[in-house]
């Protein structure tokens, strides 16, 4: 068998980034013991994180038509209105969307990429730091030294923002924007009450692919057969990039044919691999 760092190699040249973190970063909890309640045998956990939001009331519409209650992953991402994804012409959705009893998580307030930590021989009296670049907010693109504070701030402002408009307390996860973390990362913000949330291998839903090398129909024919219980799915609401879009092709399909395959879908406080920590760590 060949290295997962040649494996990478060749999936990079042919594919780009994205494909890289399917390959990467997804099965980081398949090791997870599984308990499912009696009612739902077959649990599935659909997470959507922030995009340009598009394509988000369609996913609306499809979630509830189908009783499907997901988790989102929320930043302040740049819409095709021009506002932000928790500015002011998306908060009725959010409400609803709470109303409705989905779920909230951190995705990082102005969906910072960690970039890299910080020498362990550089560390400030406040403990390790980062390099990060945000790719929403008034530093956009800049490339930034952030402490573990400032980090977790980045992760609370965002839960803070989705809790006043939606009344509605986040949960004590986040995600990091493109799933780049490092173990120092993730024990930085462990350390200020909130668990990282990947997702499993076959869970990355290709919604970030070139829709040329990645058309509709095989992203939904590799998900309809490779996603197994207890998976962690993640979509987006809504890719810049992606030119035939993958909610109003794939979403309705894929939730239908997981439930004639008996699978359910839970929101993430009853994982468990997260729910003991939510349950010690959420407010009350």
């Amino acid at each position: 068998m060949r290295s997962n760092t040649s494996l990478v190699s060749k999936w990079a040249k042919s594919f780009g980034f994205m494909a890289v973190l399917w390959l990467l970063w997804g099965g980081d909890l398949q090791s997870a013991p599984l308990t499912p309640s009696p009612s739902c045998s077959k649990p599935l956990y659909l997470t959507f994180d922030t995009g340009h939001m598009g394509v988000a009331p369609f996913i609306a519409q499809v979630l509830n038509r189908h009783g499907v209650k997901v988790t989102f992953f929320v930043a302040n991402e740049l819409t095709q209105e021009g506002d932000g994804t928790l500015g002011v012409y998306w908060q009725k959705w959010w409400q609803e969307r709470a109303q409705e009893g989905h779920s909230f998580a951190s995705h990082t307030l102005n969906h910072v990429y960690w970039v890299s930590d910080v020498s362990e021989h550089s560390k400030s009296q406040e403990g390790m730091r980062f390099w990060v670049k945000p790719s929403a907010g008034s530093m956009k693109g800049q490339k930034l030294l952030w402490s573990s504070k400032e980090y977790c701030q980045e992760i609370q402002d965002a839960n803070e923002r989705i809790k006043t408009i939606t009344s509605k307390e986040p949960l004590p996860l986040f995600r990091a924007p493109g799933g780049k973390v490092s173990p120092a990362l993730l024990a930085a913000s462990k350390s200020c009450g909130f668990l990282h949330v990947s997702w499993s291998q076959a869970g990355f839903l290709g919604d970030e692919l070139s829709s040329d090398q990645f058309p509709n129909q095989m992203l939904l024919k590799k998900a309809l057969s490779s996603i197994k219980t207890g998976d962690i799915l993640m979509a987006h609401l809504g890719i810049w990039s992606r030119t035939d879009p993958w909610a109003t092709g794939v979403l309705e399909p894929l939730i239908v044919g997981l439930k004639d395959k008996g699978f359910c879908f839970k929101t993430l406080d009853t994982h468990p691999h997260y729910a003991a920590w939510i349950s010690k760590h959420s407010v009350q």
